[in-house]
């Protein structure tokens, strides 16, 4: 009877991971393969040109990775004219960065942190890693959000890792950096919040590199409750975080810039998932890859040919 019992426990615990396998897995459908290969058609590439790469997204997708952002960036190449063989180191160097992000997620799950959107939270993660955050700073998010009553999720923990990748595009330093938006995780802020923060420290980044301005007094801020919305209101008003006239408008025009940078890049995470905002990820269509491997002329004339 109690080895009936066993093998009755070790089928169902097989059934189960089965089950999770195939609830994470994302293998290609036919339609998407489909579709794809007519893109590289109407492009002039054939099939066997475009099935590797395919083939690479769809086992992506079988080891439990996010493949939305890697087909995406498939179309966005063959769409321009990019030649596979160029798509390709992109696709790997994307997928890695897929990994790194699942991995750093499961090991922190493992010590507490809730699971949550499971694919947005590798996605955000592994555009966190594009942008310059590290695995041990990760760690250390987790770390701190776990001192408070909240219990942050993998999301809200891949949210924290982009804004401080965004706050160290400001120059603010890592530990810095880290205390405030662990403070904030702490606070159960919203990954919508964290970001929100983390663009409007960016913005003022000189104001608090050069000292008009005070991280471990946003921090405090943030340790009594305050919400992301309400921590600059007051500069706002005065018209910047400090400084005379002159620098706010130089700061304000570049922080306007960054901000519109920003928001740009996280409206085509929305819409595509495009899988981060690292230059390495980036496909040029061939002609402007042409254009800047032509010598300039040498004359003004226009013709650039030897008398």
């Amino acid at each position: 009877m109690r080895k009936r019992i066993d093998i009755e426990m070790g089928v169902l615990s097989l059934m189960v991971v089965l089950t999770a396998t195939s609830v994470w897995a994302e293998p290609l459908s036919i339609q998407d393969r489909e579709a794809i290969t007519r893109l590289g058609s109407a492009q002039g590439r054939s099939e066997n040109e475009i099935t590797p790469l395919l083939d690479h997204v769809s086992k992506a997708g079988e080891r439990g990775l996010p493949t939305e952002s890697l087909l995406n960036k498939m179309r966005e190449g063959l769409a321009k004219g990019v030649e596979p063989k160029r798509i390709d180191p992109v696709l790997r160097q994307m997928t890695s960065r897929l990994e790194s992000a699942h991995e750093v997620l499961e090991e922190e799950k493992g010590r507490g942190i809730s699971e949550g959107n499971r694919q947005r939270a590798v996605e955000t993660m592994a555009e966190a890693l594009a942008r310059g955050a590290t695995v041990d700073e990760v760690r250390e998010l987790s770390r701190l959000s776990q001192e408070g009553r909240h219990k942050a999720t993998q999301e809200e923990l891949a949210a924290g890792a982009k804004s401080l990748a965004v706050m160290k595009e400001g120059r603010i330093p890592s530990k810095d950096g880290a205390a405030l938006v662990g403070e904030g995780m702490k606070q159960g802020y919203r990954s919508s919040e964290l970001l929100d923060l983390s663009r409007e420290v960016k913005r003022r980044g000189s104001d608090f590199e050069e000292g008009r301005a005070s991280l471990k007094a946003l921090r405090e801020q943030v340790s009594r409750g305050e919400r992301s919305d309400r921590l600059f209101k007051d500069d706002d008003r005065s018209g910047s975080g400090g400084g005379d006239r002159s620098e706010r408008g130089g700061r304000g025009d570049r922080g306007g810039r960054e901000d519109r940078e920003d928001g740009s890049r996280d409206r085509s995470e929305r819409q595509d998932r495009s899988g981060g905002g690292d230059r390495s990820d980036r496909l040029e269509r061939p002609e402007k890859l042409d254009r800047a491997e032509r010598p300039e002329r040498s004359d003004h004339s226009g013709s650039g040919r030897e008398r």
